[in-house]
């Protein structure tokens, strides 16, 4: 999978900064929503559930206050936590469904409507399930669950279209440009985390309805300014700015030397025929990738919603510390996805990096299960593993998938690049879904330590996955320097 080559900074247009921007805040929205759940566990745990006889209070909280916290319709705190397990798995598979169909409907119809509507309806049901349900006192299992399933549906919507809207208009450079754009990921976590903890003495609803009330806003905004082509404003589709077709314009004296220095407007043109689901997952590379990511968004997506959990539970850290401490990972994949971007556009190619990455994070995940409690040394390993954990898992959902849903068999005359994104992170969903079944079974069978096991076996047969691919870029590095030695 070849990599496109790089274009001067300059030739970007007011359009792409701006869909940049729009883009970046739109999945920042979604992510901060999806991650406060994950960020008030310790809260919803001790509302849901009536204290063990010997259990201890996490810091922050006391006796007094709880007593008119406590809403218990669950017996125990064991059985909260497998509730949990089951809502973030409901809520994955829902995510994985949603992102198939999205991704298809992404190469079809309006993204802007897509990704618009998915986020405005994703806000209220995310409101619905932490907020409206709490100010009523409703406390029912079904009720969570079928909100839930919905905001996973809604959800979905987010990452296909969004990486359809970036490839539409950034088709060079695309490790640098998506490493920097998908720390939107990192940093909307950061953001979900920080809101959380400003709120949360005040209940964990507020904290729902805080993110809620964001990301409604940010729909809002993207279904008035979001333009998802350059076809749409009559710009070339297949180029940056001033590129080669306006150089070609300039050479046959369509348009002057000296005249304005913008793209060149072109006719609106017709979109291209949408390939199915069966054709977009059969092209070179998505399949391999698509099980790969299964294995690490796996991992990734365990440290998303159990990290502040584990940190809470296993060193009885405040649930505002856990979360603060908890953003080092997500600082780690800002950093590594740029890395891994900026490194595989210098190579030509994605695999190998994407490889290393990887197999350099069996150690870290393995060590960070006997790191003591000690706030810097947390801080510091957990930046390290999000640098390899997290970084690759942003570049293969967002460059990789970018480049495999335009591939030069398929460029210009079908459009596909919603639909095998979907395919990527739809099946990456269903793998992350099996193990938020997994994570909760090990930890109360086993304590924490198997959890981290189990996280090193993932990633190691989610590298299996790639290698043939991995192999076969080697040999083009190979025989590339060989040529370039000559």
């Amino acid at each position: 999978m070849k990599t496109q080559g790089t274009p001067c900074c300059g030739s970007y247009t007011k359009y792409h900064v701006a869909t940049f921007f729009l883009t970046y805040l739109s999945y920042c929205f979604y992510n901060a929503a999806r991650k406060t759940f994950s960020n008030v566990k310790t809260s919803v745990r001790l509302s849901w559930a009536p204290l063990a006889e010997n259990e201890t209070l996490p810091e922050g909280y006391n006796e007094k206050q709880m007593q008119s916290y406590v809403h218990p319709f669950l017996e125990s705190a064991d059985e909260v936590e497998v509730f949990f397990g089951v809502l973030d798995t409901v809520f994955l598979v829902a995510y994985a469904v949603g992102l198939f169909i999205s991704g298809m409907l992404g190469d079809r119809l309006d993204l802007r409507k897509v990704l618009g509507g998915g986020m405005c309806l994703s806000a209220v049901t995310i409101f619905m399930f932490g907020s409206l349900s709490e100010w009523i006192s409703l406390y029912n299992k079904a009720y969570y669950i079928i909100f839930w399933i919905l905001n996973g549906l809604l959800q979905g919507t987010g990452w296909p279209a969004l990486i359809a809207v970036m490839g539409n208009w950034f088709t060079e450079s695309r490790g640098l440009v998506f490493g920097l754009w998908t720390s939107c990921q990192s940093v909307g976590n950061i953001l979900g985390s920080v809101l959380a903890a400003l709120v949360l003495n005040q209940g964990y609803q507020f904290a729902f309805l805080t993110t809620a009330s964001i990301l409604f806003i940010g729909g809002i905004v993207i279904l008035i300014f979001l333009i998802p082509s350059p076809s749409d404003v009559g710009l070339s589709d297949t180029v940056e700015g001033k590129s080669d077709v306006q150089v070609a314009l300039k050479k046959d004296g369509d348009i002057s030397a000296d005249e304005d220095d913008t793209s060149p407007i072109l006719p609106k043109t017709k979109r291209p025929q949408a390939i199915s689901f069966t054709q977009a997952l059969l092209l070179p590379g998505v399949a391999a990738f698509a099980l790969s990511y299964a294995c690490l968004k796996m991992v990734n997506y365990a440290f998303f919603f159990w990290l502040p959990y584990y940190l809470s539970d296993n060193f009885l850290w405040s649930e505002v510390e856990a979360d603060q401490m908890s953003m080092f990972y997500d600082i780690g994949g800002l950093i590594g996805g740029i890395l891994g971007g900026v490194i595989s556009d210098c190579l030509g190619v994605r695999s190998p990096v994407v490889v290393v990455m990887m197999v350099l994070s069996y150690s870290l995940v393995f060590g960070y299960s006997f790191c003591p409690n000690d706030l810097l040394l947390n801080a510091i390993i957990l930046t390290i593993v999000g640098i390899f954990v997290n970084g690759a898992s942003h570049v293969v959902s967002s460059v990789v998938s970018a480049d495999l849903g335009q591939q030069d068999v398929i460029r210009g005359s079908k459009e596909a690049l919603a639909t095998v994104t979907g395919i990527i992170d739809g099946t990456g969903t269903m793998g992350a879904a099996l193990g938020q079944i997994v994570v909760p079974v090990l930890e109360m069978k086993y304590g924490w330590p198997p959890v981290f096991y189990f996280f090193v076996v993932m990633i190691v047969i989610g590298t299996v996955f790639i290698m043939p691919t991995f192999v076969k870029e080697l040999k083009t590095l190979h025989r590339h320097s060989k040529y370039n030695e000559k």
